[in-house]
């Protein structure tokens, strides 16, 4: 499946990094998690830009089609990732903006806000690490195997695994099927995507970047924040949803029936309409 939200290549500290700008009016710049990609916003996408909005996304150093780095200190953790978001909004030349995230894509968020008062308009986050809410168990118990070993382990046990592991974050499970599986799979299968999924996603499982902005979330209330989760995700159960919604005053929280933890695939046509509400709140 392509990735037709991707329409610029941009160089971040002589990286490459894959990203896409569509539509025209209020800016909304969207974040991806983990094992993920933009792709994951293609059944979003088109509805804010119906809405009249302007759509700004990017994949995340070392995922999707953005360039993975063979050196192994590069740093792709969240707090690494702010850095690329800070140089990706300056391409854009964007100052002020709604933000939209998922999964860790809400960790660069939380700490993004919080270290940058007054250049958030609203944020929604979708289904989100905070606090110490991952690894989840069964990542923890692999990452216990020891990365190389998971580096080295044979294509076919590696995918099977994943396979599985993917189709655990969705409720539509026969639709993810026959649709973008495959293409979330090629991207952290082979030789520089099974790799590169330990080195640079799945290593930087570690909840200091999320922990050091945690006494500060109440200072997000300054703006329309918005959860958004779903009710059978397996990944981030729903109760970080509420711990979250208590963190921040004034958080709108909607839990989100037939939903797993790729709400984004589950229930596009609803976080569309609930991510028009919040942008709508924080133009006013």
């Amino acid at each position: 499946m392509k990735n037709d939200l991707i329409n610029q290549h941009v160089l971040v500290n002589s990286y490459r990094i894959a990203a896409g700008t569509h539509g025209s009016g209020e800016p909304v710049v969207m974040l991806h998690g983990t094992p993920s990609s933009s792709l994951i916003w293609r059944n979003v996408a088109p509805h804010l830009l119906q809405d009249g909005f302007r759509i700004h996304l990017f994949d995340l150093l070392g995922f999707g089609l953005s360039e993975r780095p063979q050196a192994s200190d590069v740093d792709t953790s969240m707090s690494g990732q702010v850095a690329v978001l800070e140089a990706m909004l300056e391409h854009w030349r964007l100052d002020r903006f709604h933000l939209v995230a998922h999964d860790i894509g809400g960790g660069i968020a939380q700490r993004f806000g919080v270290f940058n008062p007054g250049r958030l308009k609203s944020l929604t986050m979708i289904d989100v690490v905070s606090f110490d809410s991952y690894p989840s168990r069964r990542t923890r118990q692999q990452m216990e195997q020891g990365l190389d070993a998971l580096i080295k382990a044979p294509d076919a046990a590696h995918r099977a695994h994943f396979r599985d592991w993917l189709l655990s974050a969705v409720h539509h499970k026969q639709r993810f099927k026959d649709g973008p599986l495959q293409t979330y799979l090629d991207y952290i299968s082979g030789p520089i995507g099974q790799a590169s999924l330990f080195q640079h996603q799945v290593r930087h499982y570690d909840p200091v970047h999320t922990l050091e902005v945690a006494e500060r979330l109440h200072e997000l209330g300054q703006i329309p924040v918005q959860l958004i989760w779903g009710a059978d995700d397996a990944w981030q159960v729903p109760d970080w949803a509420h711990k979250l919604q208590v963190a921040i005053p004034g958080a709108k929280l909607t839990i989100l029936d037939d939903c797993g933890h790729f709400a984004p695939e589950d229930q596009p046509d609803k976080i569309s309409e609930l991510i028009r509400q919040s942008i709508n709140a924080g133009s006013v």
